[in-house]
């Protein structure tokens, strides 16, 4: 077989630069290696001094962004919570627009979408980051069309990322158009994480974001849906069983987990399908019926509301990091 050529990827590192923009992309690009793959590492800061990361933790870069002579296959932005600090610093951008201009694909993890979009070299293009900045990043580079839910965004040689964490989905991608999807899979496999987050930044779990109060009552109502997302939960049924009158029970669930008791319902059954989709191969209609949608339309009208594809995309999520749309 033949060898498969080096990939040179360099990491910008600065001041305050989220530690997991950084480490993220580069274990993926380390399990990577174990799987075939020839990437070459080199970590790189404006004047090659080490610098201080989110949660104290010191980097020492391997050389100074000024001295990067060798070819540059992919060059990584990562950011830093204080974004304005990092587009103030006009020797680091100064770096990353010079560098980029040279470098194959440059991709941006979070809000390093920032001082990438402070070179100028985003503009007319579409661009992601962290949920948070979003609005940020629009009012500050008007000429960014920014996309408030991709996971990751890509557009000719540049490739940005929401928050944190999918700076990995990015490298995962990234992976697999240098090296096809078995290898990226096994990185993904080797990380224990998604091949493709399914869905778009809104990823938090029903049973983890609801609000749960102090009232005993509504808590148990709760955890009967949890427990068995195929039983009947109508509101009239949960509050029979909970002994209080469905007028009392809609003003629990409204106050305490800040939604409907049918959404509630509805928001476990599609985690309960999520989950069966993710970790085995039955068919549609034993998985709309295992979750407690009924039938498989049911369950694709809920997928596609709320998730924005369908339970075979969402499935397919796993094989493949391409954006699944159908």
């Amino acid at each position: 077989m033949d060898a498969v050529p080096s990939h040179q990827v360099v990491m910008v590192v600065f001041d305050g630069v989220q530690i997991l923009d950084v480490t993220g992309p580069l274990e993926v690009y380390a399990a990577a290696n174990e799987y075939g793959g020839n990437y070459r590492i080199a970590t790189a800061s404006v004047d090659g001094k080490p610098v201080t990361a989110t949660a104290g933790v010191r980097l020492v870069p391997d050389l100074a962004l000024k001295d990067v002579d060798f070819p540059v296959d992919t060059l990584m932005v990562p950011g830093r919570p204080d974004w304005w600090a990092a587009v103030s610093d006009t020797p680091l951008i100064e770096c990353i627009s010079h560098l980029a201009s040279r470098s194959g694909t440059v991709a941006a993890v979070c809000a390093g979408a920032f001082p990438l979009a402070a070179t100028g070299l985003l503009d007319g293009r579409r661009a992601a980051t962290h949920w948070r900045f979003v609005a940020d990043l629009a009012a500050r580079y008007r000429g960014i069309d920014v996309d408030s839910d991709a996971i990751f965004v890509r557009d000719g040689r540049f490739i940005t990322s929401a928050g944190i964490t999918a700076g990995i989905d990015l490298t995962l991608s990234l992976v697999e158009a240098d090296l096809g999807a078995d290898v990226a899979r096994a990185a993904a496999k080797q990380l224990v994480v998604f091949m493709a987050r399914p869905g778009g930044q809104s990823q938090f779990s029903v049973r983890q974001s609801a609000k749960y109060g102090t009232d005993s009552v509504l808590r148990q109502v709760l955890d009967d849906v949890t427990a068995d997302p195929r039983a009947d939960h109508t509101l009239s049924t949960m509050a029979r069983r909970a002994g209080v009158s469905e007028r009392h029970l809609t003003r629990l669930f409204r106050a305490q987990t800040g939604m409907t008791a049918a959404q509630f319902v509805e928001r476990i059954r599609l985690e309960a399908a999520q989950a069966l989709l993710e970790s085995g191969s039955d068919p549609l209609d034993s998985v709309a019926r295992a979750s407690g949608f009924g039938s498989v339309e049911t369950m694709r009208r809920t997928f596609r509301r709320l998730l924005g594809v369908t339970p075979g995309a969402y499935r397919d999520r796993f094989r493949s990091t391409r954006q699944v749309g159908a």
